[in-house]
């Protein structure tokens, strides 16, 4: 019997860390911050997350910034029953090039690059914000004007890493009802950007899902995982929507609240049993290192489907 409490690989509160005394309305801020070092000691990774919920003021409220390690920005449009619409006309400057967002989107942010301002053209409804910083479990920037950023050759066009929409090729082993199918949504992956190995993944649950559980016991051998879960209340965005217990090893941890899962590689993940369901809400998954379907593996899906296709 182990005597590791996995308690201390779930991140249910949320810090802010690392934020001037600016003040934004409409949107949460500063950001939550629910995957850091100063959460899980030694992480390599650090996850804000956020609302929108109108025209943020000021605008633009991001100024040019450059990063020593590598970003990943998420726009996730609110609407469960409309996932790709995104609720809003964005313009982020990246490398000095100025990118349109209009829908769902990723966008991969090469260390050394400039990137901001960021700028709201026009708001409709609700969306999430999500920053991953990859190598790095705090967020540091370098001021624009000390920095000396990493060449940026003239002819590179940016656009190349701006994913305008979703592609869907994570299928479950078995129709699920009550959240979204036949596939859930793949935000990032190398196929959509070359240069980017980090597989993101998402999909909305709208009902008690069912079977009841879909998402089964599973080990990823090579690659850690962040799960992430959380709801649609933008004025309280800690607010899930559902109990749900998730297996980590053989203990059962409670997410009640929006949380981050980090799974260690190697470490046996599942079932997820939903407890309770009270509103829609976003289940995550984020797998640093695998830049395709096939290592990334999200739920153990198709290693379960290649199992039974040689049955």
């Amino acid at each position: 019997m182990t005597d590791i409490n996995y308690e201390k690989y779930l991140v249910k509160e949320p810090v802010t860390q690392g934020q001037s005394d600016l003040r934004v309305q409409n949107r949460t801020f500063p950001p939550l911050v629910y995957m850091s070092s100063a959460q899980i000691p030694g992480i390599k990774y650090n996850l804000e997350f956020g609302w929108v919920w109108g025209m943020p003021q000021p605008n633009p409220y991001l100024d040019e910034r450059v990063g020593e390690y590598e970003e990943i920005l998420l726009n996730i449009g609110g609407d469960c029953y409309n996932p790709e619409e995104l609720g809003a006309d964005i313009e982020y400057s990246l490398g000095g090039q100025k990118l349109s967002i209009h829908s769902t989107s990723a966008i991969f942010i090469p260390k050394g690059v400039r990137h901001g301002p960021l700028m709201y053209k026009e708001f409709r409804h609700p969306h999430v914000r999500i920053s991953i910083l990859l190598g790095t479990g705090e967020r540091k920037y370098i001021p624009i004007e000390t920095s000396k950023p990493e060449k940026e050759p003239r002819d590179i066009d940016y656009e190349k890493y701006l994913v305008k929409k979703p592609v869907y090729e994570v299928i479950a082993g078995t129709p699920v009802k009550n959240r979204q199918e036949p596939a859930s949504m793949t935000f990032m992956n190398r196929n959509l950007v070359p240069e980017c190995d980090i597989y993101i993944e998402g999909g909305w649950v709208w009902g008690m899902p069912d079977p009841n559980p879909h998402i089964f016991d599973h080990v990823h051998r090579d690659f850690e995982e962040m799960v992430l879960h959380y709801g649609t209340n933008y004025e309280h965005p800690e607010e899930l929507g559902a109990e749900i217990e998730f297996w980590l090893e053989n203990q059962p941890l409670k997410l009640d609240k929006t949380a981050v899962v980090y799974v260690p590689e190697g470490m046996s993940h599942g079932p997820l049993i939903w407890k309770k369901y009270s509103a829609p809400h976003l289940e995550m998954a984020i797998v640093p290192g695998a830049g395709s379907l096939s290592e990334a593996d999200p739920g153990g899906h198709q290693e379960k489907m290649q199992q039974k296709g040689k049955n």
